[in-house]
């Protein structure tokens, strides 16, 4: 080119992009940290409606800025069996029409004044300097890692702007450039603007960065309202190259995901610029031959997102049929709960969240009191056993449900250990903090599940029992524990944290009542009323049910320890000494269940059992 335009002015443009593409990142990780995965995680929630999801898909995509990210989600839920695919249709429409809140914003940089101060004032130029000086601040002084957060997103914002300026400002010595003119015209073929812009968006992954060039360009004023629009439908069908990628190695809905995401924009192309041309050549409206700017160009591409959304929204079912002709189902069907070695496979827990953290911890918090029900539904069984008596189908139920729950231990703490490298929020790292705890304790407790039921098939191939003042005993314990059970498991999944400062007076009640039944035990022995045979299987019973109790305290605790930042062993010295609710909860226990011991004694004396 001609001496008006440099290598500098070359290098400028790079400057520039490469700025606008790290602020970008920046501002939409903070914005990511900030929603804490909310808004994410609404999305199996809320997509009862068509509206309803275009508008989540929207809210969700100008929350993290990303309609890629978004994509990426979507498909991991499909994956995981989180969301069905047919959801999924009308949130990417959603998340079509938010991507185009990039461009206005950055509508700002073109902003016309009029002499007005106030307007003056909402040029990027003028407010990105004091964005990131209050958000470099934020990030170097401020303790909460909100406050960080939100340091982050108008640091970001204003690296995002100073890029967009220094591209704008690059590529305005074009305008004299009589190189550039002809390569301009080359553009007036909408085939090509269209390959153009789907290739170059599909290399660097980012529909907001295209448009941002895009926008720079049109500084030059050589540029028409019809050669852009192709260059942005071309961007619109670029930017599915990450949703291709992201379907690479999953299940076929969630291949399907990535397809529709195609078909839409690929279909709306189709369609869509025909009749532009028609506009343009045929009926010849003589918007599409004026030079176009900002405001034309996010106008634009607001435009054909919403016209696709109006034209496709009808027929998502159709959509969803065709993209399982395209994607066809594999013979025999798909194994989506064990692997190759027939081993449970959770499949929530898909590494494609890992790009959104909150994510990644949501879904893998809802594994784990997954995890938490199977558990409790062991034990129960695994009691039944020793106070009802024993069954053969109850007990290879609880064994099979063991499996299970060692299965979902070692993914969750795979997944934890992968999932605690990427940048988590300060609340996320104590949600895997305590997941990484009770996922252990959720797994000792079905370990002495399996000890009891043990002990259950050891007196049936014996033919003992134990008596009816025995068994009467543990029936007592056993609904302890099953209380603290249920106290202990529930607080972790509803996170109550009153709920889980009841837990430790039950346990404390709990060892008493153990250490009770020992000592009634021993009596019976030394009447000959039980045989050591079964003493022993008694001991091991009343140890395995005390184990359990402590597990449930360690639940109860982590909470405590993480929420309250507080030393757990320094809470429990002196919530037992101190504390008048642990006294008052523990005098309560111990006369409900204490006094249920005593009728049995009572009660046996009298029939001479």
């Amino acid at each position: 080119m001609d001496g008006s335009f440099s290598i500098f002015n070359i290098l400028s443009m790079m400057g520039g992009l490469a700025f606008f593409l790290y602020g970008m990142n920046v501002m939409s990780t903070g914005l990511e940290k900030l929603t804490g995965g909310k808004l994410e995680i609404a999305l199996k929630k809320m997509t009862s409606t068509k509206i309803m999801s275009i508008i989540l898909g929207m809210v969700v995509t100008i929350a993290i800025q990303s309609s890629s990210a978004l994509t990426v989600m979507l498909v991991g839920f499909v994956n995981s069996g989180i969301m069905e695919l047919t959801q999924t249709v009308a949130v990417c429409f959603g998340s079509d029409i938010g991507t185009t809140f990039t461009a206005w914003i950055l509508c700002l940089g073109d902003l016309d004044t009029g002499g007005s101060i106030f307007l003056k004032l909402l040029k990027p130029e003028s407010f990105s300097p004091i964005l990131a000086l209050v958000g470099v601040i934020l990030i170097m002084s401020a303790k909460k890692n909100k406050h960080k957060d939100i340091g982050r997103i108008l640091t970001g914002f204003a690296v995002l702007m100073t890029g967009m300026t220094l591209m704008s400002d690059s590529v305005e010595p074009l305008a004299q450039s009589e190189e550039f003119r002809r390569l301009l015209t080359a553009f007036r073929n909408p085939v090509l603007g269209v390959l153009v812009g789907a290739g170059f968006t599909g290399i660097i992954q980012s529909s907001a960065a295209s448009i941002g060039i895009l926008l720079a360009f049109s500084k030059t004023g050589g540029l028409t309202y019809g050669m852009a629009l192709p260059i942005i439908m071309g961007l619109n069908i670029g930017t599915c190259v990450t949703a291709l990628l992201s379907s690479i190695g999953v299940s076929k809905d969630a291949k399907r995901v990535a397809c529709i995401h195609v078909m839409i924009k690929i279909i709306g192309v189709l369609i869509l610029l025909p009749v532009s041309l028609i506009l343009q050549h045929v009926v010849k409206l003589p918007i599409l031959s004026e030079t176009v700017g900002y405001v034309g160009i996010a106008s634009m591409h607001t435009i054909f997102n919403v016209l696709i959304t109006l034209m496709f929204l009808p027929f998502t079912n159709q959509l969803v049929a065709l993209s399982k002709i395209i994607v066809r189902d594999g013979k025999g069907g798909e194994k989506t709960d064990e692997n190759a070695d027939g081993k449970f496979v959770i499949a929530s827990l898909d590494q494609r969240f890992f790009k959104t953290p909150s994510v990644a911890v949501e879904v893998c918090r809802t594994a784990t009191i997954e995890m938490s029900n199977i558990t409790r539904d062991a034990i129960i069984q695994a009691m039944e056993l020793i106070t009802k008596g024993y069954d053969e189908k109850l007990s290879e139920d609880v064994i099979e449900k063991e499996d299970i729950i060692d299965s979902y231990e070692d993914q969750i703490n795979s997944y934890l250990v992968k999932l605690s490298k990427a940048s988590v929020t300060g609340a996320d790292s104590r949600k895997v903090s305590k997941m990484m705890h009770c996922v252990g304790n959720f797994e000792r407790i079905s370990d002495h599940a399996v000890n009891l039921v043990e002990s259950a098939k050891e007196m049936q191939e014996k033919g003992i029992k134990f008596s009816g003042e025995c068994i009467s005993e543990l029936e007592i314990i056993t609904d302890a524990i099953l209380e603290n059970i249920e106290k202990s498991f529930d607080c972790y999944i509803t996170n109550d944290l009153s709920l889980a400062h009841s837990v430790e007076p039950l346990e404390e009640v709990v060892d008493n009542l153990s250490t009770e039944l020992k000592n009634r035990h021993i009596e019976r022995l030394k009447h000959d009323e039980c045989t050591v045979e079964l003493g022993y299987i008694f001991q091991d019973i009343l140890t395995n049910l005390e184990r359990i109790s402590d597990h449930c305290s360690n639940i109860a605790g982590i909470l405590i320890e993480t929420d309250e930042k507080t030393n757990i062993h320094t809470y429990l010295r002196d919530v037992k000494e101190n504390d008048e609710v642990f006294k008052k909860q523990f005098t309560g226990y111990s006369e409900n269940y204490f006094s249920r011991l005593e009728k049995i004694e009572t009660t046996h004396a009298v029939s001479g059992d």
